[in-house]
């Protein structure tokens, strides 16, 4: 049998976030196991996006017992082999203004359902489960085992988990061997940057970290220059890709102003992370990043006429799967519709930004598919973190320059006209980035036959 890609999903549950986590928990056992789903803030607060993930796994655990009923295959293999956890992470960024897609992902995330449909969410009973009593407490663990078995409470499919994200991912990290533990990315970065500040060792020790995130030749979604999660959290971004550099301060964001405060209650502004160790202390290795920006993820799109096409039988027949999914996905359609030229009618289409992460994970170590997706490696690609304009922008040097040896200028000395050390070779980040995929269109029919396939 072969050996399953572990990995941890971090993610701040909004639209294509839920299609992503559909898609990993429905693969073959044999191609993906979910470790770990992390929960950040991002396309709305952290509460609603645990919320979401939540209710994901109430509404697969109706989905399971509704295919069971009428005799059909049960799918979600992957979920029901290997239970994942769920942690819940950080509730806004290190050091930037919090920033949110409700406009687009709706107020809850997923286009106003827990109003609309209110149905298809759980209890939230099952919200003490992710808060560890104090001592003096009633609540014990017996009492939560009990809730655990509550059938009104979605858990009998993953384990919720009392420790911050960043440690269980940490902790996940350090009990296996490196190189097995890829982390899928598809939120602000900040978990990861927290798990990178307590130990960059540990995090290094991840096969892969598969980043949703950035625009680097290609216009932003958030700004005319910055994506999304990475202008949510633009320090976390630039303080985990300095972890792929030769000389991790080279890249680090330059230490920001000492917060101004008005009164004594203002006193509770976030303190900086601290620097990494030298070089020396981190040793030789170096985080391994993949970057999947707007540039590659956007062409990848599902339109509304073949969702629908693949959704309504299954809406006829009650599957509560097909009812979820086709509630949040109407809204976003009509979004897509009314913020976009060129979306009309079944030709509306929605780019799966997240969901192309997770078909990496899923498909690029397959002989078949290997050849197909094309990896640029060693990319000095870097985090614009205090622009007025340009937060959140991806900086690549686009100068026709030869690289030099660190502090070389050819002459003995050092390079004058080389501000921020791009030319140097013992300087800047050095990122994977995609840049060709098995096909544009080959995603969508991919995503809805894994998830929703009988």
């Amino acid at each position: 049998m072969a050996t399953p890609t572990k990995v941890i999903i971090d993610t701040d549950p909004g639209v294509d976030d839920i299609l992503a986590m559909l898609l990993a928990l429905a693969a073959s056992p044999e191609d993906l196991a979910v470790l770990l789903i992390s929960v950040t803030f991002g396309n709305i607060d952290v509460q609603n996006c645990l919320r979401n993930a939540v209710s994901m796994f109430h509404v697969i655990e109706k989905e399971l017992r509704w295919r069971r009923e009428h005799g059909l295959r049960e799918g979600f293999e992957s979920l029901r082999k290997v239970k994942p956890l769920v942690a819940v992470g950080a509730d806004g960024p290190l050091e930037d203004q919090m920033m949110m897609a409700d406009y687009f992902h709706g107020t809850d995330g997923l286009g106003g359902i827990h109003s609309s449909h209110k149905h298809m969410t759980p209890p939230e009973t099952w919200k003490h489960l992710f808060s560890r009593p104090p001592p003096s407490t009633d609540i014990t663990n017996s009492a939560i085992d009990e809730a655990h078995a509550d059938l009104s409470s979605p858990t009998p499919l993953f384990t919720a988990s009392q420790r911050p994200s960043h440690l269980e991912i940490l902790r996940i990290l350090e009990e296996n061997p490196s190189d097995t533990i890829s982390i899928i990315a598809i939120g602000p970065l900040t978990n990861l940057a927290l798990a990178a500040s307590h130990s960059p060792k540990i995090l290094m020790r991840a096969k892969s970290i598969l980043v949703m995130g950035g625009a680097v030749y290609a216009p932003g979604n958030m700004t005319p220059l910055a994506e999304f999660n990475t202008y949510a959290d633009t320090t976390a971004a630039a303080r985990l890709y300095a972890l792929t550099s030769p000389n991790p301060p080279s890249t680090m964001p330059s230490k920001p102003p000492p917060p101004i405060y008005t009164r004594d209650s203002d006193k509770t502004a976030p303190q900086p992370l601290p620097p990494y160790p030298n070089k020396e202390e981190l040793g030789d290795r170096r985080l391994n990043v993949v970057l999947f920006p707007l540039d590659i993820t956007t062409s990848h799109t599902l339109r509304r006429d073949e969702f629908q096409a693949k959704t309504k039988p299954l809406l006829e027949r009650g599957s509560p799967l097909a009812e979820w999914t086709n509630a949040f996905m109407s809204t976003t359609f009509h979004k897509m519709e009314t913020l976009h030229h060129g979306h009309d009618g079944g030709s509306t289409s929605l780019s799966l930004h997240d969901p192309l992460c997770v078909w990496y994970a899923l498909t690029s170590s397959k002989s078949k598919e290997e050849e197909q997706w094309l990896i640029a490696k060693g990319e000095d690609i870097r985090v614009e973190t205090a622009g007025q304009w340009t937060r959140g922008a991806c900086i690549v040097d686009r100068r026709d320059r030869k690289r030099r040896e660190d502090g070389d200028d050819g002459e003995g000395g050092e390079v004058s006209s080389d501000n921020g050390g791009w030319l140097s070779s013992g300087k800047g980040n050095r990122l994977s980035r995609c840049v060709g995929t098995p096909g544009d269109r080959a995603l969508a029919p991919y995503l809805l036959d894994t998830i929703f396939g009988l």
